[in-house]
């Protein structure tokens, strides 16, 4: 398991552009038949992808964790961005079709992936009670529209683990998706000093790029990632993104604040 350190901002200004890739991006996650995490330090979030195409997959522990089972200590968002597949949860069969969520709370044993060509991308953070296992359908998320196609920023905030959906400790989790034209996310720019934030980007043609821009609204620095690529987002930093083609991401925070409005806007004219 992959683990990335917490930067410091001062630090961040002075970092090149591979540093910045080394520090903060999340790339070679989804791979046939395997399953790939990295731990962060940040809220100590796992940022994970079970990807099962011939075999089934079953998520083990790491060393990192010093644990038994990987969730012992932790909760775990996954939505799946591939072909129908299923997890079972303690010998509970859980079926998702695409962009499906399904939580998994503190305390359960063994979560077995299946699906040729399923892409389950999970997110994971310690957790403090047990919540239980809850399945949501895409249609069934809530929705919240933001932006308009004047400022190429028209999108549909999808949330499935926040206060009025699925339960949870800590974890939020959600996907966003754009109206046709529309290529900027999360702009205008937020912070939110009381949580971390990761993003995944996916459904990007192969031939086209995400450009990321990251750092203090001050002091800003952009990357740029491939289709099904992460960022992780400290909490000092904007997590603004565009890109040459149609795209989606998911959003996964945790912290301290779960009301998903806490957030501290930024000026566009403040962005340097």
């Amino acid at each position: 398991m992959k683990i990335i350190h917490q930067v410091h901002p001062e630090d961040f200004v002075k970092y090149n552009t591979q540093q910045i890739r080394e520090k903060f991006l999340v790339d070679k996650l989804v791979e046939a038949n395997k399953i790939n995490c990295v731990y962060t330090h940040y809220d100590r979030m796992v940022i994970g992808a079970a990807h099962p195409t011939s075999t089934a997959l079953t998520l083990g522990t790491y060393d990192a964790l010093k644990s038994e089972h990987f969730l012992d200590r932790r909760e775990m968002g996954i939505i799946n961005i591939g072909a129908s597949g299923s997890i079972t949860v303690d010998s509970e069969k859980h079926a998702l079709d695409k962009l499906d969520c399904l939580y998994i709370g503190k305390g359960k044993k063994n979560v077995v992936f299946e699906g040729n060509g399923a892409k389950f991308i999970f997110f994971s953070c310690p957790a403090h009670a047990e919540y239980p296992v809850q399945l949501m359908k895409a249609v069934d998320a809530t929705p919240a529209e933001m932006g308009g196609s004047e400022t190429a920023n028209h999108r549909t905030i999808n949330k499935y683990v926040h206060t009025d959906g699925l339960k949870s400790c800590q974890l939020m989790l959600g996907v966003t998706n754009f109206k046709p034209g529309s290529i900027w996310n999360t702009m205008p720019s937020h912070l939110h000093d009381r949580r971390m934030e990761a993003y995944f980007y996916f459904d990007l043609p192969e031939s086209q790029r995400i450009i990321h821009f990251m750092g203090e609204p001050h002091e800003t620095r952009h990357m740029f990632l491939n289709n099904e690529e992460a960022i992780v987002s400290p909490s000092w930093s904007i997590h603004s993104g565009v890109a040459t083609a149609a795209y989606s991401f998911i959003w996964a925070m945790a912290g301290e604040n779960i009301s998903f409005t806490d957030m501290d806007p930024v000026n566009i004219l403040n962005l340097k």
